[in-house]
């Protein structure tokens, strides 16, 4: 019997099977859970291709979360398929091309605003539109996916300054659902090669950082595995009073000095 045995869970931004939302979803299904996938605009097909890669083939579903009428009729299809959610992940972020590798001062409001919100507030909008489900369920988890924001990261420029938007938003959501049995918790995890990863220029030096002081090392190719665990770890029952943690998956990269 799984962790996870009879959990229904919503896995967002899944869109290759080299991300940590896609392992996380495998690593859900071969611990018991029932998973739905979501995806938005053109990448939803993405997400449909990529699902049949799982061990069992999910449903996919549409959710822009800047859109209150997808984000209801999404909560709408999981009260109807599984009656209440157990589980969120959150895997969603963004940033316009001139919110990356141009320096902090390159960006627009408007710019700035997109970044923000997708990336941060969206875990706030999301986990907001399945209260509901939550409350059928009697308690729940939210797992999001971070990146170190108490530093300034090369090339990272407003993405950084979202991450810690994150961290915060999960936070002060941790201390408003607790009193529901909502469990709101990061994972951060070390740097790795996805898609999303290609965006930041200067990736590379992420890379030879983490090689050289993570006390346990670090494989920019292999460590979504270790990621995923630690986000269905925290979907588990086994993190039941653990709430507005970040828990770092990076080799220990957080922990030390220069």
């Amino acid at each position: 019997m799984g962790i996870l045995e009879n959990k229904k869970l919503l896995v967002t931004g899944v869109l290759t099977d080299d991300s940590i939302a896609f392992h996380t979803a495998r690593r859900a299904i071969e611990e018991g859970a029932e998973i739905v996938l979501s995806g938005v605009g053109r990448a939803l097909s993405l997400t449909q291709r990529v699902a049949r890669r799982l061990p069992v083939t999910p449903d996919v579903i549409e959710i822009d979360v800047g859109n209150a009428d997808q984000l209801d009729a999404a909560r709408s299809v999981l009260e109807t398929k599984f009656g209440r959610l157990d589980g969120l992940v959150h895997s969603i972020g963004f940033a316009p091309e001139s919110c990356l590798g141009k320096g902090i001062l390159a960006a627009s409001w408007p710019d700035v605003a997109t970044t923000l919100e997708v990336s941060a507030y969206s875990l706030k909008s999301l986990t907001e539109a399945m209260l509901p489900l939550f409350e059928a369920a009697g308690s729940g988890s939210v797992v999001g996916f971070d990146f170190d924001a108490t530093v300034a990261w090369p090339g990272y420029d407003w993405m950084g300054v979202a991450k810690a938007a994150l961290e915060s938003v999960a936070r002060y959501l941790a201390r408003d659902l607790g009193s529901r049995g909502i469990r709101v918790n990061l994972v951060s995890a070390g740097p790795l090669r996805t898609m999303a990863a290609k965006s930041i220029p200067g990736f590379s030096a992420f890379e030879d950082s983490w090689k050289e002081r993570a006390p346990l090392g670090w494989d920019v190719t292999a460590g979504h595995g270790a990621a995923a665990d630690a986000c269905v770890a925290l979907l588990s029952d086994l993190f039941s009073r653990t709430t507005g943690e970040i828990v770092h998956v990076d080799g220990g990269y957080h922990a030390v000095g220069a």
